[in-house]
C-alpha cells in the first residue's frame, strides 16, 4: 500500500508551502474533515456546505526566531519552543541563519530572541533581516503580533541595542507588541525563564482563531538548532590541562601574542573549525588585593556567593567580575563613595567613566570604606571569555589550540592586564588545570563543497580560525583554492604562524596570499587596501563561487573590509551601490560571506 495517498502533483505543491501556510492548511483540513472521524460527503454536499458557511479559521502560526552570536539566544529560543509545544501550539523554531527575510511579511506571531554584538549591532546571522527592515523594501507588518527578548552585556553603552532596534522597527512597520521588550544581562537564565512564563500564555491567546474551531495540529518543526551535545558545557566546564604556551610575536613587537595548546584527553569533547573555546578564569590576586585596599576591606570577611559561604577574597578571585566596568557599578559606587566629584560625573558622564576606569581603577581613584556585602552587591558574576579555536580536531586530536593576545593597558597611570588573556598568557603555568567548554558557531563554517574557493581575511589574532580552516582543508583533501589576506604591524615581528603558512604555500594548499604590514612603510597599509588592489581577482573568485570569511576587530577592520568588498562588487560587477549591497547580502544569506568579529 502506498503510504502517501496524495497524487504527485499535490505532494509537489505541498513541498513549496511555507511553515505558516502549512500550519493554516493543517487546521483547515482538520476542520474540513470534522476532526478525527468525518462522514464522507458527496461533491454536491461539499459545495452546499461551502456555500452555507466559510471554513473555520485556523490558529495563528507562531514563529520562534533566534538571532545568536555565541549560542545563548539559540538556547533560549529552543527552551521557548519546547514550552510552546507543551501547550500544543502551532509553533516553528528557526534560526536567522536559515530564515528567509522576505518571509517576515507573512508572519502572524513572531517571538524573537536576539543577542547583541559590538556597538549595539545585531548578530551576523540577523544582518540580512535587519537590513530589510531598515531599507526601502521594508514590508508592512500590520498583521504581525510580536515580542522581543534581548540578551546583552550591560558593560557596553548600547546594552541590548539589537533587541531595541528590532523591537522598534517591528512596531514602526505596523506590528503589535504582545509584551514590552525584555532585556537580559550576562546572567540571563532566570530572567529569560520568567519571560518565557509570560510570553507563552500571551502567544497562546493571540494564536486563538477568531471563531471557535478545532485547533490545528502543532507544526512541530525545528531546523536542528540544538548544538552538538557533550557532557561538558558552560555550566559544567571540563578541567583540561594547559600543555603548551609559546610567545609567537618577536621580542620587539608591541604585541604579546601566545600560542596556547590545551589537552582535552578523556573529555569526549568535539569541535569543528570555526567554533570558539569558552575559558573560565580566576582574577589576578594582585588586582584583588588592590581592590580590597581601595575600599578598606581585608578580604577575610565572610559573605555568600554562588549559594555558598566563603571569604570575600575567595569570591573576588573566583566568582565576581572586577575587570570590566558597568554603569551599575559606576552609579552604585558613586552613591557609596562620598565623593562629590564622582557623584557629579556619574550623573552626567557614566559612559565615559565605564570606558575610562575598570572597577579597581575607579575605586583607587575614589577610595571609600565599604562593607563586604556592599562591594559584592555592586559586582556582577564572573563570565567566561570566548576565543576562536585555532586548530582542526582532525589534525590535533584531543587538543585544542588558541591564539591569545595578552592585553596590557594603563588606567589613571596604573598598569592592568586583560583578565582572561593574562590568566592564559601569564598566570597559568604549563600542566596547570584550566576549565573550558566548546561554544559551537554554525555561522562560521567551511563550505560543504571541498572544491569551493575560500578567501580568508583577518588581522592580528583574527588569523586563528584560518589556521584551523587550513588544517581542516588539508585533512579533508579539499582541492578548492585558498587565499589568505592578513594584516599586522610588522613582517619581522608580527607574522603569526609564519612557518606554517609558508608550508601551506609550499604544499600547494595556500594558493594565494596578500599581506598588509601596516608599520613597515611610511604609509599605513591595511587588509582593505590589499583587497582593493586585487579587486579584479577577488571578483573573479566570487564568480567562481568563493566563500569569504572575515575575522577580527568589529569596530574598524570588519567595517573597512566590507566597504572594500562593496566597492569591488560595484566596480567589477558594474553595479550601483544598492545593487552591490544586495549582491553581498545574497552571499551572506547563501553563507558565502561569514564573519567572526569582536
Amino acid at each position: 500500500m502506498n503510504p502517501n495517498p496524495l497524487p504527485p502533483e499535490l505532494s509537489s505543491a505541498l513541498s513549496a508551502l511555507t511553515p505558516v501556510q502549512l500550519a493554516w492548511l493543517s487546521g483547515y483540513c482538520w476542520a474540513q474533515a470534522g476532526g478525527a472521524a468525518a462522514v464522507p460527503q458527496t461533491p454536491s454536499e461539499n459545495a452546499a456546505t461551502a456555500a452555507a458557511a466559510p471554513p473555520p479559521a485556523a490558529p495563528a502560526a507562531i514563529t520562534v526566531l533566534s538571532a545568536s552570536q555565541t549560542g545563548n539566544a539559540r538556547a533560549v529560543a529552543g527552551r521557548l519552543y519546547e514550552a510552546l509545544m507543551a501547550r500544543e501550539l502551532p509553533a516553528t523554531l528557526v534560526s536567522c541563519a536559515d530564515y528567509k527575510p522576505k518571509n517576515i511579511a507573512g508572519e502572524q506571531i513572531l517571538l524573537l530572541v536576539v543577542s547583541t554584538q559590538g556597538e549595539g549591532e545585531p548578530p551576523e546571522e540577523a544582518l540580512s533581516l535587519f537590513k530589510l527592515l531598515n531599507g526601502k523594501k521594508a514590508p508592512d507588518l500590520g498583521g504581525l503580533k510580536f515580542a522581543v527578548l534581548g540578551l546583552g552585556d550591560s558593560s557596553y553603552p548600547k546594552f541590548c541595542g539589537a533587541a531595541a532596534d528590532f523591537d522598534a522597527r517591528f512596531a514602526a512597520l505596523g506590528g503589535t507588541r504582545l509584551l514590552p521588550r525584555t532585556d537580559c544581562d550576562l546572567e540571563f537564565a532566570a530572567e529569560a525563564e520568567a519571560w518565557i512564563g509570560r510570553i507563552v500564555p500571551a502567544a497562546a491567546e493571540a494564536s486563538k482563531p477568531a471563531a471557535s474551531a478545532p485547533a490545528a495540529a502543532p507544526a512541530a518543526h525545528s531546523d536542528g538548532l540544538a548544538a552538538p551535545q557533550n557532557a561538558y558545557g558552560k555550566e559544567n566546564p571540563f578541567p583540561a590541562t594547559l600543555s603548551v604556551r609559546q610567545k609567537i610575536t618577536g621580542r620587539n613587537s608591541d604585541k604579546d601574542v601566545r600560542h596556547i595548546e590545551i589537552d582535552l584527553s578523556g573529555s569526549g569533547i568535539s569541535y569543528t573549525a570555526g567554533d570558539a573555546l569558552g575559558v573560565w578564569f580566576d582574577n589576578d590576586g594582585t588586582l584583588v588585593s588592590r581592590l580590597l585596599a581601595a575600599v578598606s576591606l581585608g578580604g577575610d570577611e565572610e559573605i555568600e556567593s554562588g549559594g555558598t559561604r566563603k571569604t570575600l577574597r575567595d569570591a573576588l578571585t573566583h566568582d565576581l567580575e572586577i575587570s570590566q566596568n558597568t554603569p551599575q557599578f559606576v552609579k552604585g559606587y558613586a552613591a557609596l563613595a562620598g565623593s562629590a566629584e564622582l557623584a557629579q560625573r556619574a550623573e552626567t558622564d557614566t559612559a565615559a567613566l565605564v570606558a575610562e576606569y575598570p572597577p579597581v581603577a575607579l575605586a583607587e581613584r575614589y577610595p571609600a570604606a565599604l562593607a563586604a556585602a556592599q562591594l559584592v552587591a555592586l559586582l556582577r558574576p564572573l563570565a567566561p571569555r570566548l576565543y576562536s579555536i585555532a586548530s582542526a580536531q582532525d589534525e590535533v586530536g584531543e587538543e585544542v589550540h588558541l591564539t591569545v593576545g595578552v592585553l596590557r593597558y594603563e588606567s589613571d597611570g596604573k598598569p592592568f592586564t586583560g583578565a582572561a588573556s593574562g590568566y592564559l598568557g601569564e598566570r597559568l603555568a604549563e600542566d596547570d588545570q584550566v576549565r573550558v567548554f566548546v561554544e559551537h558557531n554554525p555561522n562560521f563554517r567551511l563550505p560543504p563543497n571541498p572544491a569551493a574557493p575560500v578567501i580568508m581575511i583577518g588581522s592580528g589574532t583574527g588569523i586563528a580560525p584560518f589556521r584551523a580552516f587550513m588544517q581542516q582543508r588539508a585533512a579533508d583533501g579539499a582541492d578548492g583554492k585558498n587565499w589568505l589576506v592578513f594584516g599586522n604591524p610588522h613582517f619581522t615581528e608580527d607574522f603569526l604562524y609564519q612557518t606554517e603558512w609558508q608550508q601551506f604555500a609550499k604544499d600547494g594548499l595556500l594558493s594565494k596570499y596578500s599581506f598588509a604590514w601596516s608599520r613597515d612603510q611610511e604609509e599605513k597599509i591595511y587588509v582593505q587596501h590589499r583587497l582593493r588592489e586585487n579587486g579584479a581577482q577577488i571578483w573573479q573568485w566570487m564568480q567562481e563561487g568563493a566563500h569569504i570569511y572575515v575575522c577580527g576587530d568589529a569596530a574598524k577592520m570588519a567595517k573597512d573590509v566590507e566597504a572594500a568588498l562593496l566597492a569591488i562588487i560595484a566596480k567589477e560587477g558594474g553595479m550601483d551601490a544598492e545593487a552591490a549591497d544586495e549582491y553581498l547580502d545574497e552571499m551572506r544569506q547563501e553563507k558565502r560571506y561569514q564573519r567572526d568579529v569582536y
